[in-house]
């Protein structure tokens, strides 16, 4: 009705509403025209909202798409899986390609490059190759630093920071005279390596440090260049490392050298240069050091163990014999000598020893106690004192002794003297021989620039601060354990395991990532007992939160007909809630809550039944559950 309005709203607009011959022709136009415009104006409005309405249709169906695709992403896992098959394929071909040289030449045992090989596997997996400076996953786009010492990988913006503040934690209780003297290292932040202040890095390098900058290339190795390493082995044997740019320690030295054993006995044959050494297992035969017997072990390196026999072997004085070890053939006994000296008079007080015992010691010129007079005596004879005063210095280093030339040690320096106390504040006079410490207090800063020195009388030179740091870590599960210190804590040096479900599958990561880091997939199966009357359920792998919906036939022995329910399991079914939520508007999409309901009972059968007419003549195939209900009728 409302189009043919519109079709006919130039005529009279009364009566029929439909488009009249009258309206339409040349006797139409006249009376009509403000009503005609009325409604001309009434066809825009409608416009307008069909116009809205297709908008509103376009985002509707925009968001039904978001959303079922946001389904389809969380609950389908064999799309994932066969991405991480791809991902593994393609790691694997990198890792053949990284290896190639290598292989080429060798005599194809890898069992060496083990270790190696373990580095390339976390350099592709995300988030194995953590900085511990800033407990950041390491991507392959930024620029890193590895140390030569434990080959550990850090972000050069975070190193850089680090080396700054290690060096001017060292530095900064330094003098000027000290300043400029003395390079003082920084430390790696894992295994404390030292580096000079030069070896700060300045430059993002690959790891074989050929390339500035290296490319971003998804078929090599991150932060690789693809070259040959030709990096020296450690410990040097004069060979370069053949497999491509990687992370980590060269793997051991693949070349084959002429070779002989330990003891040179044996020909020289080929073998690894990493394994170059190796033993014949004859018997070395070479002189031990005690020059009686020879060494009785097999082939071995470095020099011979000392001899292991016992013999009887006199001592130094020879007065007394004893079993020792061959090894060790010259001893001593507990005895003093007490053989005469030439003198006559005196004998020998020195403990066993070898050689004549020498001249008496009391014989020749000797000095008074002080010193200064010298007597020509027999030894027979003590030194007497010469009378004139000791003069010798005292223990505190300034005056003298007063006392006459005498035996034995001085006594302590007893003079009054006006004593500065340490700090340099006050003054006393007291004896010399007597440390002077005033009861004041040092305020100044430790070096940790937090807690005041507060020691007695303390002269400026404050002791390290004590105290333990105990900051809480960048993990926020620990506490720092380190002396108080200025600057930033070392890193947590802890790792924590992240664990699947069941907890078969482990990923380490350092400490404070745990929060952060997706759980492995684990390949093991589930194994939650089942929740239904099935004696297993369907084998799927480990997962976190419930079980997906058992959709194992019920087969339950029906009760009137004694059939198998042929329906899915329905003793946990997921049911939908139709008509319970109202949406606020055309914006929020309509959702039907959903619950689990147990115990739902089984379908009606349908086993198809042959079944004759009450005439025998016919027979038909119908459900046994419509069978049921006629023979229940006709009893």
């Amino acid at each position: 009705m409302e189009a043919a309005w519109r079709h006919g709203g130039r005529g009279r607009g009364r009566g029929r509403t439909g488009p009249s011959p009258a309206a339409n022709g040349p006797g139409g136009r006249g009376r009509a025209r403000g009503g005609g415009g009325a409604l001309g104006s009434g066809s825009v409005p409608g416009a307008n909202e069909l116009a809205s309405q297709k908008k509103f249709d376009e985002i509707k169906r925009a968001n039904q798409a978001a959303a079922k695709k946001l389904v389809e992403d969380q609950f389908s896992s064999s799309s994932e899986d066969d991405d991480d098959d791809d991902v593994e394929g393609k790691h694997g071909k990198i890792l053949a390609k990284t290896f190639t040289t290598y292989t080429n030449q060798t005599d194809g045992d890898l069992r060496e490059l083990e270790r190696t090989r373990q580095y390339l596997n976390e350099a592709f997996q995300s988030g194995a190759m953590t900085c511990l400076i800033c407990i950041a996953s390491v991507k392959r786009n930024q620029a890193v630093w590895s140390c030569s010492g434990c080959f550990c990988i850090f972000h050069v913006p975070c190193i850089q920071k680090w080396a700054k503040d290690s060096l001017f934690l060292v530095s900064s209780p330094l003098t000027d005279d000290d300043f400029g003297k003395k390079e003082y290292p920084w430390p790696c932040p894992k295994c404390r390596f030292e580096y000079k202040r030069s070896d700060i890095p300045t430059r993002y390098y690959c790891y074989c440090a050929k390339v500035e900058d290296p490319p971003l290339d998804p078929w090599l190795v991150p932060h690789s260049c693809g070259q040959v390493c030709e990096r020296d082995f450690r410990p040097p044997c004069g060979h370069k490392c053949l497999i491509l740019c990687h992370p980590g320690p060269c793997p051991p030295c693949p070349k084959m050298v002429l070779t002989t054993c330990y003891c040179q006995k044996a020909k020289p044959v080929p073998r690894r240069c990493s394994t170059k050494e190796w033993s014949c297992q004859l018997p070395c035969g070479r002189k031990l050091p005690c020059g009686q017997h020879s060494c009785e072990k097999s082939c071995h390196p470095g020099v011979c163990e000392p001899c292991p026999r016992v013999s009887k072997q006199s001592c130094v004085c020879g007065r007394r014999v004893a079993e020792r070890l061959c090894a060790s053939p010259l001893w001593q006994c507990d005895q003093v000598c007490r053989k005469t000296l030439p003198c006559g008079y005196h004998a020998c007080e020195q403990v066993c020893h070898a050689g004549p015992c020498g001249e008496c010691p009391r014989s020749g010129k000797r000095f008074c106690p002080c010193g200064k007079s010298k007597f020509s005596l027999p030894c027979t004879e003590d030194v007497p004192t010469c009378g004139d005063s000791c003069d010798k210095v005292l223990e505190c280093g300034i005056h003298r002794c007063s006392q006459r030339c005498h035996r034995g040690p001085c006594e302590i320096c007893r003079q009054e003297v006006e004593k500065q106390c340490r700090c340099g504040k006050h003054s006393k006079q007291m004896p010399c021989h007597r440390p002077y410490l005033c009861e004041s207090k040092c305020a100044k800063i430790r070096d940790c620039q937090k807690h005041q020195c507060k020691r007695k009388c303390c002269p400026g030179n404050c002791p390290p601060c004590d105290q333990v740091c105990a900051r809480t870590l960048g993990c926020r599960n620990h506490k720092c354990p380190s002396v108080c210190h200025r600057g930033s804590c070392y890193p947590c040096p802890e790792t924590v395991d992240v664990k699947c479900s069941c907890g078969k599958t482990v990923v380490k990561v350092p400490c404070g990532r745990e929060r952060t880091t997706k759980p492995p997939r684990c390949k093991e199966l589930c194994r939650q007992p089942p929740t239904c009357h099935h004696p297993s359920r369907e084998k799927h792998s480990c997962h976190f939160g419930p079980c997906p919906p058992c959709r194992q036939p019920c087969k339950k022995s029906l009760e009137k007909c004694r059939h198998l329910c042929p329906a899915a399991c329905h003793d946990e079914a997921l049911v939908k809630q139709s008509g319970q939520h109202q949406p606020a508007g055309p914006w929020e999409q309509s959702s039907e809550p959903a619950f689990i309901q147990t115990a739902l009972p089984c379908p009606p059968c349908q086993v198809p039944i042959p079944t004759q007419c009450l005439g025998k003549h016919e027979v038909s195939y119908d459900s046994c559950q419509p069978l049921m209900r006629i023979r229940t009728i006709h009893n």
